[in-house]
């Protein structure tokens, strides 16, 4: 018997062997599972599901079906691979906190943001969602190539059409051998406005679009989750090369409780973050006692969107507690981007230009080929039309050659050797119901074919002329833009780190406004105008009860603002920094900024350009001591703050201004006294000492202003009921600092006690804030001139039945020659009060140098 040849031993070499299996491996996963298509962003599995979904007629004005039925079509038909991997790619789809504009419409549990997964496929239903029909459309019009399936029983796409930049909108990413992508998902209407400007770059001026314009455009990723991107640099340095790491920081706000504790409350998590093991892990680090003086931590997520709230204890400092946590935790995560995709097969590393220009490419071929099978279809019903026009033409030839045929095969060869038909037109015209020879019928005929040679030539028009093709692609992807697009999530925050970020934000003027209570804000300078006298005002911040605007200052973006606490400490910020808000909007509360120790309030807020040698910061405090001491001093001020004086126990710094030792200084008292005298009169003491005495009163009495001579030719006095008065300084002689002063305002029962003391000059307007947050603005020059010891006129029209009384007062600078133009909110620095000629027109006069 002889041997059977399968029995035989096969020598083999094992590395050639693993080598040749190890790359066919390595291949199919790259270039057929893990990574998408540069074109339609789809890994190979996505792309099947969607099409099983449109086979399937499971659009979104269809109802849900079973996903196991899903499942069970794309596994049967394109995809011989687990039901798992194939449900897993599905339900990612359908989560909204996955997928930027999700492509699948899911109906059921599809897991949640912590980490739960999904129920099992025979419980699920789904169907596709609106913006995944924009991926199919026109998948029947030969747009895309078809190939067999594993089977070779169906056939599936090799790309979709996809016909907006799916690969940059909603990101992907995918583990491959030897490598990985990572691409972040972006904002539909920013990446649909950079393929227009590449389109309208090529078309109008017939030029490449550069990186720079892109960036312009796309401001970066836009993740699903929202939450904050720290910096540029990152996302400049992914765009151009295709790899970067982007920080991305939770969204968090400190908020004061009523019981004086703080707590820090979370609202938006960094991308693919998992909530709960966010929350295990900061309970875990609490446990190990790595962060002391959380006191309670809570998840109070609910339908209206996430809360995490951390609860603190009384002594700590919330700043320093959320630095940590920042530090320890997941709140603040990598994104790191690989922009790796397939490129005719191959894995490429692309960057932002290359993936646009490769999805338009993508694009014209899709509506190239559309176009052309368009246009087939309409020559094809042209053609047809054209033979029964004929027919209708010789009508009574044409009943007679059929009637008088043996059969249809017949009398078709009949009519194409008599009127020079094609087999198509006579079939049509034997086919021809009788109906059709009503007037109306070949009324519809003649227009149909008229409509179909305008059609034509429009769609040869297309073909022939590529700038045409681009303009339908513009249009399109435009439409889509209009229909799908929203606002981006996720807001381009500041990167401490980041140098470039400063020279990227433009060095305008801008006002900062802060309320009694800590919230703070910036505004831009045209918020607001002027008022008469004796008017009721205009609602100036969105506050909470007893809150009131206690600061307005005028600045540029790009100086410091140093603040100063009545604990006599200070701290500084850029004017960047402070979030922007509209005129109503209340603002952040500053404990979010700075790190505040518990029971800090600011009292006064200086903007400052550079610190000069000659120049001095000169305090008051509310029992009257006095304090100057070299800017120079004040130049390195740590996060955490620093010393600014030193205060007596029941005592507070109210005011701070900035000064070069030739002023002569006004302090004032809630009960009417007021004292002047010249600033050399008090010696220049260093940052950590407590000063002199500046003005001694009775008991019940403090000092609630202090102001420089420069600053105005008047005193402006304003007390709690809203009566007020300018008196010219010059009625108030000049004393050594340590007396009693002289009065000022002469308190009834109608006036109340004072508030506010400015020093004015007639082209300033003031505004005067209510305890209710009510503000009116009116000019300086409406307020009388009167004496010493009087009561003055009414300012603001205030009930004296209820509990509302004024609460501050904020000096401002009307321009000096146009009544009319935008008034601007005074800051009070020696060189723009020392010329008296020195209107606002020119806005930097205003701010502090």
């Amino acid at each position: 018997m002889e041997p059977n040849i399968f029995d035989k031993v096969h020598d083999i070499d094992l590395k050639k062997t693993m080598e040749k299996s190890y790359i066919d491996y390595a291949m199919s996963v790259i270039a057929s599972r893990a990574l998408p298509d540069v074109r339609d962003g789809l890994k190979p599995v996505q792309r099947r599901v969607l099409f099983s979904m449109i086979e399937l007629n499971n659009g979104p004005d269809k109802p849900h079906r079973k996903c196991a039925r899903i499942v069970g079509d794309t596994m049967g038909k394109y995809h011989p691979h687990g039901d798992s991997s194939i449900y897993g790619a599905l339900v990612n789809m359908a989560q909204e906190w996955s997928t930027r504009y999700p492509l699948v419409d899911g109906h059921g549990n599809f897991g949640s943001v912590d980490g739960d997964g999904a129920a099992a496929m025979r419980y699920t239903e789904a169907r596709l969602s609106k913006i995944s029909m924009e991926m199919l459309a026109d998948i029947g019009k030969d747009t895309v190539d078809f190939v067999p399936n594993f089977d070779e029983t169906e056939k599936e796409p090799t790309v979709l059409p996809s016909r907006y930049p799916n690969l940059l909108v909603n990101g992907t990413s995918g583990i491959a051998v030897g490598m990985a992508t990572n691409i972040p998902p972006h904002n539909l209407r920013e990446v649909i406005e950079a393929v227009v400007k590449i389109i309208d770059n090529y078309v109008e001026e017939n030029r490449e679009t550069s990186i720079e314009e892109i960036l312009e455009i796309v401001k970066g990723p836009d993740f699903p989750t929202g939450a904050t991107i720290l910096g540029k640099m990152g996302i400049e340095e992914a765009y151009r090369t295709g790899r970067g790491k982007i920080r991305v920081r939770a969204v968090t706000n400190i908020e004061a409780m009523p019981n004086g504790k703080n707590r820090i409350i979370v609202t938006e998590l960094p991308y693919m973050v998992n909530k709960a093991r966010l929350i295990e892990k900061i309970a875990e680090l609490v446990k190990e006692k790595r962060i002391d003086g959380i006191t309670d931590l809570r998840d109070e997520s609910d339908r209206t969107g996430m809360r995490i709230c951390i609860e603190l204890r009384r002594d700590v400092n919330a700043n320093v507690i959320l630095n940590q946590l920042l530090k320890h935790t997941q709140l603040q995560d990598t994104f790191g981007v690989i922009m790796l995709a397939l490129v005719n097969n191959e894995p490429r590393v692309l960057n932002i230009c290359q993936m646009l220009k490769y999805y338009l490419e993508h694009q014209k071929e899709v509506v190239t080929r559309r176009t052309k099978y368009d246009l087939n279809k309409a020559e094809e019903r042209a053609h047809i039309l054209k033979g029964l026009l004929i027919a209708l033409d010789n009508i009574d030839e044409v009943i007679k050659i059929i009637r008088g045929s043996k059969n249809v095969q017949a009398a078709k060869e009949e009519l194409i050797n008599r009127f020079g038909l094609t087999d198509a037109q006579a079939q049509a015209i034997v086919d021809m119901r009788l109906r059709a020879l009503t007037g109306l019928e070949r009324e519809k005929l003649e227009n149909e074919y008229r409509e179909l040679e305008i059609k034509i030539a429009d769609l040869k028009a297309i073909l022939a002329d590529e700038h045409r093709l681009l303009g339908v692609i513009k249009e399109e992807i435009i439409m889509i833009s209009d229909k799908y697009g929203d606002d981006r999530r996720t807001a381009i925050g500041f990167d401490e780190f980041d140098m470039s970020m400063e020279d990227l934000i433009p060095d305008e003027d801008t006002i900062v406004a802060m309320t009694n209570l800590g919230y703070i804000k910036r505004m831009s300078v045209d918020n607001f105008k002027s008022q008469n006298r004796g008017g009721k005002g205009i609602k100036g911040m969105q506050t909470i009860e007893e809150d009131f605007i206690e600061d307005l200052i005028m600045t540029t973006t790009h100086h410091y603002i140093m603040f100063f606490t009545n604990t006599g400490r200070v701290y500084r910020l850029k004017t960047y920094m402070i979030p922007e808000a509209g005129r109503t909007a209340r603002g952040t509360a500053i404990v979010n900024l700075l790190q505040l120790l518990p029971g800090e309030k600011i009292t006064a807020i200086i903007p400052m350009k550079e610190y000069h040698e000659d120049k001095y910061l000169f305090m008051a405090t509310k029992n009257g001591m006095v304090k100057k001491t070299p800017m120079k001093e004040y130049e390195n001020v740590r996060k955490n703050g620093l010393q600014a004086i030193v205060l007596r126990e029941d005592d507070e710094l109210i005011e701070v201004k900035a000064t070069d030792n030739t002023k002569d200084i006004f302090l004032v008292t809630k009960k009417g006294q007021c004292i002047r005298f010249h600033e050399t009169d008090v010696r220049v003491t260093g940052r950590v000492s407590m000063g002199v005495i500046g003005m001694k009163f009775d008991e019940g009495d403090q000092v609630i202003g202090m102001q420089m001579d420069s600053q105005g030719e008047c005193l402006l006095v304003v007390s709690a009921n809203g009566m007020g008065k300018r008196t010219p300084i010059e009625e108030f002689t000049p004393q050594y600092r340590g007396g009693k002063g002289v009065r000022c305002y002469k308190i009834v029962d109608k006036t109340g006690d004072l508030v506010g003391a400015k020093l004015v000059h007639d082209d300033h307007d003031i505004m005067l804030i209510t305890t209710e947050g009510i503000i009116i603005r009116m000019s300086v020059s409406d307020i009388s001139v009167i004496g010493r010891n009087t009561s003055g006129v009414k300012l603001m029209n205030i009930d004296h039945d209820s509990d509302i009384s004024v609460a501050s007062v904020a000096k401002v600078r009307g321009s000096s020659n146009n009544s009319e133009s935008e008034p601007v909110i005074e800051e009070e620095s020696e060189e723009a009060e020392s010329s008296e000629e020195s209107g606002a027109d020119n806005i930097n006069d205003n701010l502090t140098e």
